[in-house]
């Protein structure tokens, strides 16, 4: 299936390895009084420059897969590896993009924001990190609020910010957790848009993770279908090519109907002890 799903995707380079291995991933995590099984034994691979979505409904370990691939989180069974390396910890390798609109820095402007995690890494001198701040916040068009403070933007220019930060480190992957489910529906399409906008100019390789179906379908070059708690892999589709143009409506809507009907058919079954245990 994985090597099918590869050659169809719509105008990603080829290469022999994956850069992202997620090979029987079982995820867990205590609350006060529970031990919860997010996710049992996932799997899947990651190419260089895909758009790779998991998709799935609310509590299906989504989120917590992504902090998993960002070092966050270890596996209690079955590993992560990245361009064949063991993920054991963060590193500015994977760079996170968060739903939330508070994960500025409230007292920095917008260039400040972007470069402090360059700065912090030690990578750069101050005058390549500015340079290199500058060039990304051009990028997603926010040159002229370069000296705002992150109070006076709004909810779609802060992703922005969010954004050029995490690609002004160049990772090996942007790792998206449902960063425009907080905007409003006219705001979210802008910024689905101007995401794949900027992947045109640069062709960086994203994981994105959301549960709306039409998200997953315009961004997603291919899509991983999780089940229910706890998350299991269901299927991987291949989403619609967008050279040429706007995709075929007819065919958008039976992709979308084809996605909804699996996701929402009979919950896999997991095995005795995967779900929430005292």
């Amino acid at each position: 299936m994985i090597a099918d799903a590869r050659a169809a995707r719509d105008g990603v380079g080829e290469s022999p390895l994956p850069l992202l291995d997620v090979r029987g991933v079982t995820l867990q995590y205590k609350t006060s009084d529970h031990l919860v099984t997010a996710t049992f034994r996932v799997h899947f691979q990651v190419f260089r420059s895909e758009r790779f979505i998991l998709l799935g409904p609310s509590g299906c370990g989504k989120s917590t897969l992504l902090k998993a691939v960002g070092g966050y989180l270890q596996p209690v069974e079955g590993e992560i590896r990245l361009k064949g390396e063991l993920v054991n910890r963060p590193g500015p390798d994977r760079m996170m993009v968060f739903q939330e609109f508070d994960q500025l820095l409230p007292w920095k402007t917008v260039k400040e924001n972007v470069l402090f995690p360059l700065c912090a890494t030690g990578r750069f001198s101050r005058k390549a990190a500015e340079q290199r701040a500058m060039h990304y916040i051009a990028k997603v068009n926010l040159t002229k609020f370069a000296d705002s403070l992150p109070h006076t933007l709004s909810g779609g220019m802060k992703q922005r910010v969010a954004i050029a930060r995490g690609m002004a480190m160049e990772p090996d992957m942007l790792l998206m957790d449902e960063p425009f489910a907080a905007l409003d529906a006219l705001t979210r399409r802008k910024m689905q848009d101007e995401l794949l906008m900027l992947w045109d100019e640069t062709r960086f390789t994203v994981l994105f993770v959301t549960h709306s179906i039409p998200e997953a379908i315009k961004i997603g070059s291919r899509i991983l279908l999780l089940s229910p708690h706890p998350g299991q892999v269901k299927a991987e589709l291949n989403s619609l090519p967008r050279s040429g143009g706007e995709a075929d409506p007819g065919a958008l809507q039976a992709l979308e109907h084809k996605i909804h009907a699996m996701l929402f058919a009979d919950a896999v079954e997991a095995p005795t002890g995967t779900g929430v245990e005292a």
